[in-house]
């Protein structure tokens, strides 16, 4: 492992300061699950990403095709958004724009590297995203380990678990400070998580028609907070469209780590007929 090279990248911004950090490592080949998880806790950030060869028959551009598996400090994830677009922008420094496809767990997952001023920018196509009802009495633990009131809520956004790769839980905040006041009972909301098999709370308040600001905390994967989760703004697009929130064609716009001193900006873009969810943002490796 001492040989293994760990690229560092942010996500969502083109501030080595901001957005959300993730580890890649473009050659993976020869780590086994014991020594990625180890390289993902000593690096400690939310994810990182291990490229290895595609599947054999996979498809997609040679040379431009990968097997990609995400780990946090504490465990593998199927899926993770912000290291795919860290991974995307890594390289599109190496071998140029163009497209990308990813076998990850969840399932196949194309990404698009364009270059815009000189600043390189990833674009994923989430796997067929759905959405679930969340029960009554797991919906009051989930608050309780928050210590939001439902009055805090805002009616317009029903609490509902969202899949695009992986399971979030969407709750909508009534106002920006309520959002920007998050002191949660760790434990306790880690064990909610792991019992529904939650990856991130996406906790939202709408800013505007197609803007929006989010927070999302991921005790699960051994973090108080992602300051910017691409595969929850995956879910979240996929949510906001089923439940007639914003029009099934439709770009949004998502604010996430402001409140933790690394503003983020994630890009949604949502198409008529087509059900995946599209989340592109900015990169830039960090020194």
């Amino acid at each position: 492992m001492t040989d293994t090279e760990v690229l560092r990248y942010t996500a969502f911004s083109h501030d080595p300061d901001g957005g959300n950090p993730a580890g890649v490592v473009l050659d993976a080949a020869g780590l086994d699950e014991r020594a990625m998880l180890e390289i993902a806790a000593g690096l400690g950030y939310s994810e990182t990403a291990f490229l290895t060869a595609p599947p054999e028959g996979f498809g997609g551009e040679e040379g431009r095709s990968f097997t990609v598996r995400y780990f946090s400090p504490k465990a593998e994830v199927p899926f993770c958004g912000h290291a795919t677009v860290a991974t995307a922008i890594a390289l599109g420094e190496r071998i140029g724009p163009g497209e990308l496809l990813l076998a990850t767990r969840a399932g196949t997952v194309p990404v698009s590297v364009t270059s815009e001023g000189g600043q390189l920018r990833a674009t994923l196509t989430s796997v067929e995203p759905h959405t679930e009802e969340i029960g009554a009495a797991d919906l009051a633990e989930a608050l309780a380990a928050l210590d939001w009131p439902e009055a805090d809520l805002d009616p317009a956004f029903p609490p509902a678990i969202a899949y695009a790769g992986a399971r979030h839980l969407v709750i909508g905040a009534r106002t920006r400070a309520r959002l920007a006041d998050l002191a949660y009972d760790f434990a306790r909301l880690e064990a909610l998580m792991r019992r529904l098999d939650l990856t991130t709370v996406q906790l939202v308040h709408r800013a505007g028609p197609a803007e929006f600001h989010v927070r999302n905390p991921f005790p699960v994967g051994g973090v108080v907070e992602d300051p910017a989760t691409g595969a929850a703004a995956a879910a979240f697009g996929a949510y906001a469209r089923e439940r007639g929130l914003v029009p099934a064609d439709a770009v949004l716009t998502l604010h996430q780590g402001a409140d933790m001193g690394r503003p983020g900006v994630l890009t949604v873009e949502l198409r008529a007929g087509d059900p995946r969810v599209r989340v592109g943002g900015e990169g830039v490796r960090i020194p």
